[in-house]
């Protein structure tokens, strides 16, 4: 793998429209030396309050490397949201959003990120309160995506939005975080999987049966992230492994989201394998410091 995958908002030899359907959270965000026990206090290092979620952070990622994020999510008009809003358009990333008259807090993600391994403990209640119906679709045409990627967080909404741009050839990829009810409808309409080794659909109970589940389905490049080890891949049939990068890691937060999104900007230049190794190289980088954007510096 070369350096020049890295995150680099100069490499803007394709402006490609991305659509990130998904959760939409705000995170607070603490660095600290370990995670608390019960009725213990500490004092974190740092803080920082970001926008979140893996569908967004996958739109600012794709955004950042110099294409055009559009990110599908149920926002709202609560005075937090603003904190969302000036993130998104600071990163450029365009807001197709699914409940604008809503005025209840966002999802929020409270996150403790352990500074001598990058580990992270989260505690969210993602999108459970903030379900929309697949009928509620905030845009008209969708003929100008390039490719659409999914976290399953508004599933109904993924649902119809993956049908509607399936029929339109435009590629679908799914962010594999964990399973989650709904799935099996949309499984049909994605070109590539990309999961988690948390990932386990129904009876499923390692990647060998989790590669036979998805391919079964009709998915023709599935890909299985394990932290720094080697990604596991079957890409039409044809089975390989893709190595990480070893970083020092600060923080692990965030870093399959950024994956997600560097993989959306490869793939529409690149191989599955390359585009698996291209990604690999941004999420590494992204380990290496404090919160989701220390890698990107605006100007």
């Amino acid at each position: 793998m070369e350096e020049s995958a890295a995150l680099n908002p100069d490499d803007k030899t394709l402006k490609k429209q991305g659509l990130f359907v998904g959760l939409v959270t705000l995170d607070v965000i603490y660095l600290t030396a370990g995670v608390p026990q019960n009725n213990q206090k500490i004092v974190a290092t740092d803080s920082m309050i970001n926008a979140g979620g893996p569908a967004t952070n996958a739109a600012i990622a794709f955004s950042y490397l110099g294409n055009h994020s559009t990110l599908v999510g149920a926002i709202g008009q609560h005075p937090l949201t603003a904190i969302v809003y000036e993130e998104l358009e600071q990163y450029g990333v365009a807001i197709a959003d699914l409940d604008p008259q809503r005025t209840e807090p966002p999802p929020l993600s409270s996150i403790i990120v352990t500074e001598a391994t990058g580990d992270r403990a989260v505690i969210s209640i993602n999108a459970t309160k903030s379900q929309i119906l697949g009928d509620r679709l905030p845009l008209d045409s969708w003929s100008k995506f390039n490719i659409v990627l999914t976290d399953g967080h508004q599933m109904s909404v993924s649902q119809r939005i993956a049908q509607i741009t399936h029929a339109q050839t435009i590629p679908i990829v799914l962010d594999g975080g964990s399973w989650k009810p709904g799935f099996e409808n949309l499984l049909p309409f994605i070109n590539y999987a990309l999961c988690s080794s948390n990932f386990y659909p129904p009876n499923c109970h390692n990647s060998s049966e989790v590669f036979t589940y998805l391919a079964n389905r009709g998915i023709p490049h599935i890909a299985i992230t394990n932290g720094e080890n080697p990604i596991q891949y079957l890409s039409q049939g044809i089975p390989g492994w893709v190595e990480v990068p070893k970083v020092k890691a600060l923080d692990t937060l965030g870093a399959g989201d950024i994956f997600h999104g560097g993989f959306c900007h490869y793939i529409l230049q690149e191989t599955f394998p390359q585009a698996l190794a291209s990604a690999a190289i941004i999420a590494s980088d992204a380990c290496q410091g404090f919160g989701t954007r220390h890698c990107m510096t605006l100007t």
